[in-house]
């Protein structure tokens, strides 16, 4: 059986589960951070930084979110194909899948890391990532005019459920941007996706910058 590691409360996790779970993929998910000491040291050494998630699909070691479900794409597809068939459509959505992960996430995640390293998080750190993730938002509300696939799930939705779900707790969604704000409502409300920001409750209190009474 497959085997994932990673944490429930790491949006790179959810990236890899949401695409588990919409095809219903047997597999055995492994939390990190649970005492499990060779757990840890398997995916310290997996990747050059440690990262995770990690999927072990028999000899195979496959890790980065991204390249995990094109592995689950092909070789376990199920009735829910999560790239298109055609090279170019592929393309395209492997472009927009890098704008959720690099200019939501990466950019949310400076501010995360600052917190962290210096238990707070400085007036300009905070200014600078709320213009450029609200460029990122306003880049997305436009993009979104043309997107024509999001009643279903894909990449693009494996990417962007986490990463605005996150992004919007360190900088809201202006109101005047209807069409993400609705758009990441419903991705929250996606069975798949519900049950990784449920299960990831229980570990609120861990966000550095104070998670909000909501979603």
């Amino acid at each position: 059986m497959l085997k994932l590691y990673g944490h429930p409360f790491s949006s790179y996790t959810w990236k890899a589960l949401i695409a588990l779970y919409v095809n219903g993929t047997p597999h055995e998910f492994r939390a990190l951070g649970s005492g499990n000491a060779a757990d840890d040291g398997f995916v310290s050494a997996a990747s050059p930084q440690g990262k995770f998630p990690v999927l072990v699909d028999g000899e195979t070691v496959v890790f980065e979110a991204t390249a995990i479900i094109e592995h689950l794409n092909l070789h376990h597809l199920g009735p829910v194909p999560l790239l298109p068939s055609d090279p170019a459509d592929a393309a395209r959505m492997r472009m927009i899948d890098r704008v959720f992960d690099n200019y939501v996430m990466g950019i949310m995640q400076e501010s995360v890391g600052e917190a962290i390293r210096l238990g707070a998080l400085s007036a300009e750190t905070r200014a600078d990532v709320e213009a450029r993730l609200d460029r990122s938002y306003r880049w997305i509300e436009g993009w979104l005019a043309t997107y024509r696939q999001r009643g279903a799930i894909t990449l693009i939705e494996c990417a962007a459920a986490p990463s605005l779900f996150y992004a919007d707790w360190v900088y809201p969604i202006p109101e005047d941007l209807h069409r993400l704000k609705a758009w990441r409502a419903h991705l929250l409300a996606l069975p798949a996706v519900a049950r990784c920001v449920d299960d990831a409750r229980p570990y609120r209190h861990f966000f550095p910058l104070g998670a909000p009474n909501r979603d």
